[in-house]
């Protein structure tokens, strides 16, 4: 595997939650730097040594509402 793709969303209730794609990993925190730790460990937790991605890639995903 060379890249595993996170979708990364604010909590409602405040931080961010992040949740692989095509994986069954998934991993909040409340800051950012305390997320890209929590996604390394999740990610080095689920994979096998030497089995895991080269690159782990964060698509950060915001919805906003506008006034018509």
């Amino acid at each position: 595997m060379i890249e595993l793709v996170f979708v990364v969303e604010e909590a409602p209730e405040g931080g961010y939650t992040a949740r692989a794609v095509g994986e069954s990993i998934f991993t909040e925190a409340d800051d950012m730097p305390q997320l890209y730790a929590n996604v390394r460990d999740a990610v080095r937790c689920h994979f096998d040594e030497g089995q895991g991605p080269k690159v782990i890639r964060l698509h950060f995903v915001r919805d906003e509402t506008i006034a018509v």
